[in-house]
């Protein structure tokens, strides 16, 4: 390995000015090379990796950037699954890890504000502390940084109830890609004044700015809950209970699906206690004052019961719940085992298409002849869909991507959506027109330009070309 990159010396040593520290700008190829990818496999060479420390840095930064034409992603821990953070184009990574200050708690006022480099479970830790969390909880909590769940809108499965976090974040501090700093939102939980620029750049995957801090809306822990499993026979079966338990006035704080494969998959490679022809299963918690917990779940789990029904557990212990949640653990595992590689999309469709969805991927399966599990947040329709080939057989790697085209159209011909929480990038970039007319993609691509005239930020991503 060696010290050569495309910048010059010269930008070099500014950014080094900048920072304060050489030792925040990594220019060796092999320190550069960890900061090329994400959790899509996808990997590129940015030409240097740069550490700030505070919102002054990141604007001067983007400045310099601006000032030389230069691309620039930020990036977080790099948990994403879209290649987003894949520097396709070199230039600079800004790695926001260090900006990892928790800055204020305000209980009174339920927000907390928080630097983008922060650990979303750092968040829940602090927020504990004082009797509150952050909903969102994607699977990656204990890694993943608050910066990567703004950029991606990454929900988890606490969303049925308790939203995303646009509906979770009151405002943000950020840097425009020409570096002017902007303040959005409010410090309230009511506000209307001007244009909503919180939510546009939340989910914008650092195309738009840089986020440099948000202020998150926090919320009261629950006094109890409590977690049941139901199995039924077939997915029209479990379908009409997610229905059913989604149109009852006691809204569960998690409802996750797993289709009979999946419950199969499991069966095979762990000692998970599953019926043999499960043809779908619900993970199921509901939450609230401990005063009418009980209450609450018995009315959940009257709405989960229908002649599908094969079985229904209702863990009374820590244990238990432990029990039943390791089979819906089990499952990453074994789709590790099955196949040497997998395509992992979040695809999203109105509930009561989930059947239909769900028999049309079979076929698809079928035709392809590749494998397909779904599993996801059934309450909002969201299924992650993963794909399973052998990216050496050269037909198996062929009929997969041919797959994955068909399944967008058969999700967009459902009123579907082809991302819930795992973002655009560069994996689904190529059938954004399919989802978005041409007259809402130039108004984007207009927005994109007011924000970034140079086109510095993330080029290359989410939007296709013109």
């Amino acid at each position: 390995m060696s010290n050569s990159t495309n910048l010059s010396a010269e930008i070099i040593n500014q950014l080094i000015r900048i920072l304060g520290d050489k030792r925040s700008v990594l220019t060796e190829e092999s320190e550069r090379l960890a900061y090329g990818y994400d959790n899509s496999r996808r990997c590129a060479l940015p030409d240097a990796v740069v550490f700030p420390t505070s919102h002054q840095h990141v604007m001067e930064i983007v400045r310099l950037c601006n000032a030389h034409k230069l691309p620039l992603i930020a990036r977080g821990r790099g948990t994403g699954t879209t290649g987003a953070t894949v520097p396709i184009h070199g230039g600079l990574v800004l790695s926001l890890e260090r900006m990892n200050q928790i800055k204020q708690v305000d209980t009174a006022n339920r927000y907390m504000v928080v630097e983008p480099g922060v650990i979303n479970q750092a968040v829940q830790d602090s927020a504990g502390q004082h009797g509150f969390f952050w909903p969102p909880d994607p699977s990656s909590g204990g890694y993943c940084t608050i910066g990567g769940n703004l950029a991606y809108n990454s929900a988890g499965p606490r969303a049925v109830k308790y939203g995303t976090p646009r509906e979770n974040t009151l405002g943000l501090r950020a840097v425009t890609g020409d570096g002017q700093e902007i303040r959005t939102g409010v410090f309230t939980t009511k506000g209307v004044v001007g244009y909503d620029l919180t939510r546009l750049l939340i989910g914008s995957e650092g195309t738009l700015a840089i986020i440099t801090e948000a202020t998150l809306k926090l919320t009261p822990l629950a006094e109890s809950k409590r977690t049941l499993q139901a199995i039924y026979q077939d997915i029209e079966s479990a379908t009409e209970a997610v229905a059913a338990i989604m149109a009852q006035p006691v809204i569960p704080c998690a409802l996750e699906f797993i289709d009979g494969k999946a419950i199969e998959m499991i069966r095979n490679y762990s000692s998970a206690d599953l019926p043999l022809n499960a043809g779908a299963m619900l993970m199921i918690e509901v939450d609230g004052p401990e005063s009418c917990i009980e209450k609450s779940m018995d009315k959940v789990a009257a709405a989960a019961k229908n002649a599908g029904l094969m079985n229904i557990t209702l863990a009374r212990t820590e244990q238990e719940v432990n029990d039943l949640w390791a089979t819906r653990k089990a499952l990453s595992p074994a789709l590790r085992k099955v196949a040497p590689k997998k395509i992992n999309e979040d695809i999203v469709v109105p509930v009561s298409n989930i059947p239909t969805l769900v028999k049309g991927l079979d076929r698809l399966a079928e035709e392809f002849g590749v494998m397909i599990i779904n599993f996801g947040h059934a309450g909002n329709g969201n299924l992650h869909t993963n794909i399973l080939y052998d990216p050496a057989d050269e037909q198996q790697n062929n009929n997969a991507h041919r797959c994955l085209d068909k399944m967008f159209s058969l999700v967009l011909s459902l009123n579907g959506t082809l991302s819930g929480e795992h973002g655009v990038g560069l994996e689904k970039m190529d059938f954004i027109d399919r989802e978005i007319d041409p007259v809402t993609l130039e108004l984007m691509r207009r927005i994109k330009n007011q924000f970034d005239p140079n086109g510095i930020l993330n080029p290359g991503k989410m939007l296709p070309p013109a």
